[in-house]
């Protein structure tokens, strides 16, 4: 289902309100059937500027497809991944890029 080059967007659904709201954009290296490699940003909500920041280095993610607690969101294949960002706009969260991808991740609650 998700092939090699695909740019992924994924969430990672807190278990608890005190968990780390954290989600990752990247492309994947590599596939098989119930794990992907992804090379990309991960975000993490910052509770002191209420946003999502981006971590300054690429990484490295291995993937389980089994995972539970995943939202995996496919991204248009001319995505820039260096211009990911998240905006509020009129009180929905969207992350984009400013060109053909943007996404409204706020079925998860307003600034998630």
């Amino acid at each position: 289902m998700i092939a090699n080059g695909e740019i992924v967007h994924i969430i990672e659904r807190r278990r608890f309100d005190a968990d780390v709201r954290r989600h990752f954009v990247g492309v994947v290296e590599q596939t098989d059937a119930t794990i992907i490699r992804v090379v990309g940003y991960t975000f993490v909500f910052d509770p002191s500027l209420t946003r999502y920041v981006r971590a300054s280095e690429r990484r490295t993610r291995i993937i389980p497809l089994s995972a539970s607690g995943l939202v995996i969101n496919i991204a248009p294949s001319d995505t820039q991944l260096e211009a990911v960002r998240y905006e509020d706009r009129e009180g929905r969260l969207v992350v984009t890029d400013g060109g053909s991808f943007s996404l409204d991740i706020n079925e998860f609650g307003p600034n998630r």
